[in-house]
């Protein structure tokens, strides 16, 4: 359903610090994901998600479920936020990250099976 939270991402100094932290808090079992950058992710629900990757410690960014991800990227836009363009993940989704109109990073997924892997 549109507008539900299904994922967020949790920025840490120490990746393996913070998995143990949520593993202890909360069971999560963290699982590398294949990809250019480091990007640990554990399921937390039927229907959630959360990852751990490297960064600079601030704000949990959360993503929001939409039934369309270009006329979600485009309806952020149009409520006066900021969107990046659709992102693809490959054989699950499509992805916008982008900005609430206060500033705060916030995401926007689509599943779809079919989202092409790179070329």
């Amino acid at each position: 359903m549109a507008g539900n939270p299904v994922h967020f991402e949790i920025p840490a100094q120490d990746t393996t610090r913070a998995q143990k932290f949520y593993k202890d808090m909360f069971g999560w079992e963290f699982q590398p994901f294949e990809g250019p950058t480091e990007y640990n992710m554990a399921r937390i629900s039927e229907s959630a998600g959360a990852a751990v990757f490297p960064s600079e410690p601030g704000a949990i960014r959360v993503v929001f479920d939409v039934d369309d991800i270009n006329a979600g990227a485009a309806k952020l836009r149009d409520a006066g936020g900021e969107a990046d363009d659709p992102q693809p993940v490959p054989s699950m989704g499509w992805f916008v990250t982008g900005k609430d109109t206060e500033g705060n990073s916030i995401g926007l997924w689509q599943n779809d099976s079919s989202a092409p892997g790179p070329s």
